[in-house]
């Protein structure tokens, strides 16, 4: 069974930095691109970042771009997204997402998803 297990969530103050990790099991996701994406209350699921497992191609929102990094552990079949200068609007619920190795920013482009992990930005 797929399983992706988010972490890594909490409060920060603004200008400041988390580490959100992604746990993939249950098969081998060598084969899959591995996305970042976030909803913030009363708006809709946007995407945030991907990565290519194989290659490691990766892209990002515009609202991210220099701010984010994603990046993959082959050994720990585990993705993580390092966020620095944070902002109160990157505020959201981060989930982890697995789908066929293309580079999409489309919800539906992504067959598996994790449960999500809360990241609050303070001003």
């Amino acid at each position: 069974q797929v399983q992706l297990v988010e972490s890594g969530g909490g409060l920060v103050q603004a200008g400041g930095s988390l580490r959100l990790s992604c746990a993939a099991s249950g098969r081998t996701f060598r084969n899959y691109a591995m996305g970042w994406f976030r909803q913030a209350p009363g708006k809709e699921r946007e995407f945030v970042a991907v990565i290519i497992w194989s290659g490691g191609g990766t892209y990002y929102a515009d609202s991210v771009k220099g701010r984010f990094t994603i990046s993959r552990d082959n050994a720990k079949n585990t993705v993580y997204l390092q966020m620095n200068s944070l902002k109160p609007e990157d505020t959201a619920v981060y989930y982890c997402a697995a789908g066929a190795p293309r580079i999409r920013t489309s919800e539906r482009g992504y067959d598996y998803w994790g449960q999500g992990t809360q990241v609050t930005v303070s001003s």
